[in-house]
């Protein structure tokens, strides 16, 4: 008598599904172990040259040490950072292509731009944090304010003369001052310029009263005492800058923050024991006691999170930018 199961019993078709499982299993974990078996490539829309890019190439340098592997870093600047996404978004889901970029790509644009080229959530993917930093109220250095409080007194008196500068219609500084107007309820005159340090060099011969700049924008404006900073819009004070009190220190509106970040996604999709793998690494390097020294020297925190936490902080963001682009009516054509 024959002891053979048809072949659709159940504990037949129960077989099967646990040899497909453990098939499956096998195939991800020898990927996983043989990840990465070739040179990665991480697209930035930052300029070379750029804190954010001199930190991704010395952090690439560590990686590439780690995992045997050439970590290449290809600038892709402009189009509001659509270049180097457009390049990234048409490789291979394989992990081997990936994306440097910071919150207002992800978070902002879909608010601020009637037209989006595509929908950067549906096509990405957080990989890895890099880092996190605050801004400063940058004022020149001759100038007589002590404290935000003087500045707000100043938009009062100025009634919408007052003027700040920034690197664009909805950039970061914008976006900051735009909501700094909300919250303390009087307008102020923006400025727009075409590159970031044209910003705080306008600041330090005061062609413009103020801007919001980070310690890597104007720090070295600061350090030569062409600029001062009235504030820092964070929870706490800077190392570095202990000096510097922050927004609601200096009698400016209370629990005021105003912060950027960056960090690396990659194309949706993307094998999570991939995004695991190349998140771990990232950490590892951003550990490296000269990762750290190189970033306080542009003021930058290191951010060690997971990519699934990373969305959290990308979802919770564009729900703020969302509030303050209508309240302040700012869209871009």
């Amino acid at each position: 008598m024959s002891s053979t199961l048809p072949a659709h019993s159940p504990i037949s078709i129960m077989k099967k599904f646990i040899a497909l499982f453990l098939n499956v299993f096998i195939c991800i974990n020898a990927f996983a172990q043989a990840y990465p078996d070739k040179p990665i490539k991480i697209v930035t829309s930052f300029s070379a040259g750029s804190g954010p890019d001199a930190l991704l190439r010395n952090v690439s340098e560590k990686m590439s040490k780690s995992i045997n592997q050439a970590v290449i870093v290809d600038n892709r600047p402009g189009g509001n950072g659509w270049i180097a996404a457009d390049v990234v978004r048409k490789a291979p889901t394989d992990g081997y292509t990936f994306l440097q970029v910071d919150n207002t790509h992800v978070a902002l644009q879909q608010h601020l731009f009637k037209k989006m080229p595509f929908d950067f959530n549906k096509e990405f993917e957080p990989a890895a944090p890099i880092f996190w930093t605050n801004f400063f109220i940058v004022v020149p250095m001759n100038s007589p304010w002590t404290s935000v409080a003087d500045l707000i007194a100043a938009a009062k008196e100025k009634n919408g003369r007052l003027s700040f500068g920034s690197w664009g219609v909805g950039s970061a500084a914008h976006l900051g001052a735009a909501l700094l107007e909300t919250e303390i309820g009087y307008p102020m005159l923006h400025i727009p310029f075409k590159e970031i340090p044209q910003v705080y060099n306008a600041v330090a011969s005061g062609d413009i009263d103020w801007a919001f700049g980070t310690a890597a924008s104007a720090g070295p404006l600061y350090r030569g005492k062409k600029v001062k900073f009235l504030a820092i819009a964070a929870p706490k004070r800077l190392d570095g800058y202990n000096d510097v009190p922050t927004v609601t220190e200096a009698n400016g509106p209370k629990n005021f923050e105003l912060k950027t970040w960056v960090a690396i996604y990659a194309t949706r999709g993307t094998p999570k024991v991939v995004l695991d793998k190349f998140n771990q690494e990232m950490r590892l390097a951003l550990l490296d006691p000269d990762i750290q020294k190189n970033m306080r020297t542009f003021g930058f925190e290191p951010w060690f999170n997971s990519p699934a936490e990373v969305q959290k902080e990308a979802d919770s963001q564009s729900k703020k930018f969302a509030t303050i682009v209508k309240t302040t009516k700012i869209s871009i054509d």
